[in-house]
């Protein structure tokens, strides 16, 4: 899991480098992601950038990947009976650095604080994975897919309230730089788990602990064994070196009329033309005064934001269709 330098138990002689390689290629990946949100803070690419279409879709997949190897690493290390001393000890690393990042947003990113974030969904997750361990492969699918699904049908304002945030079932996602709650996220580690039960049985981990892979790939099965210190330690450099680049050649920051404008219309085309977009947006940005822009990019989450956006994106979608040729 990540993080996992514990030796796998699947064989006892070795590691498996293939699983190794795999966390090593999931952090490369998230390391292009997170440099890309980096250039987009510093206004090098457009706002919100990496918040829609194949990027969205790029991030959701590569925390996927990192809980899908969370759950087959538990698997291996404790599928034959729980090691108690590992797994408390790995357990305390990764809640302590979870802990960590969410008191350093605090002070540094309040708005964007990360309270439930990749790091505390996997502390979670482990936890909750060994009640499956030895559930039959069936019930733990059925679960997975019920834990992927819960959010398109569960969701209601009861969770609303903070103290809930973290299950994810809220009527509206709370903001934050890093949210990963447990529905539907959890069924991506039930998936790790139901996978290498069957790699297991299959003697498919027993074939691979024989694979040896080439020289080209340790650099990357490094990272895959020490990913909790790469994950610690890539943004905070990434975010230094596009700092320093940005004291030599400062971007140019757009208005926050412009960002809103931008945003919108990415937002708008993934159901409606384009056309139809920069009438749409216009007229938003025409109808929400100075005061709710302002609260919108503080990233506030009131009822009486949220009933003034909706109520000018009703009326500006009306007014567009009326108007549209």
């Amino acid at each position: 899991m990540l993080p996992d330098t514990e030796p796998l138990q699947q064989p006892k002689s070795r590691r498996i480098d293939a699983l190794d390689l795999a966390r090593g290629l999931a952090l490369i990946a998230m390391a292009i992601y997170h440099f890309t949100w980096d250039l987009g803070f510093f206004g090098y690419t457009e706002p919100s950038l990496t918040a829609f279409g194949g990027w969205k879709l790029f991030a959701r997949c590569i925390a996927s990947s990192f809980l899908f190897l969370v759950g087959v690493s538990l698997f291996l290390a404790h599928g034959n009976g729980i090691r108690w001393k590992g797994f408390w000890r790995r357990f305390a690393m990764v809640a302590g650095a979870a802990l960590a990042i969410s008191v350093i947003t605090y002070f540094a990113v309040p708005d964007d604080l990360i309270f439930f974030g990749i790091l505390h969904q996997i502390a979670l997750a482990s936890l909750l994975g060994l009640l499956f361990l030895r559930l039959p492969t069936l019930l733990t699918l059925i679960v997975a897919v019920a834990v992927i699904a819960a959010p398109n049908f569960l969701r209601t304002p009861f969770f609303d309230h903070p103290a809930w945030w973290w299950v994810g079932l809220s009527s509206v996602n709370p903001r934050s730089n890093d949210y990963v709650p447990l529905f539907p996220w959890f069924g991506a580690v039930l998936l790790g788990i139901v996978a290498a039960r069957l790699a297991t049985s299959s003697g498919l981990f027993a074939r691979l602990a024989g694979f040896s892979l080439g020289s080209w790939s340790k650099p990357l099965t490094f990272a895959g064994r020490h990913s909790l210190a790469f994950y610690l330690i890539h943004q905070p450099v990434l975010i230094a070196c596009v700092w320093l680049f940005s004291q030599v050649m400062p971007a140019d920051i757009p208005t926050k009329e412009v960002q809103f404008r931008t945003s919108c219309e990415r937002t708008c085309q993934d159901t409606r033309d384009a056309e139809f977009c920069t009438r749409y947006c216009a007229c938003m940005l025409d109808t929400l005064e100075k005061d709710t822009l302002d609260a919108l990019f503080a990233g506030k989450q009131t009822q009486e934001l949220r009933d003034k956006v909706n109520d000018s994106a009703g009326y500006c979608t009306a007014d567009t269709e009326n108007t549209s040729p």
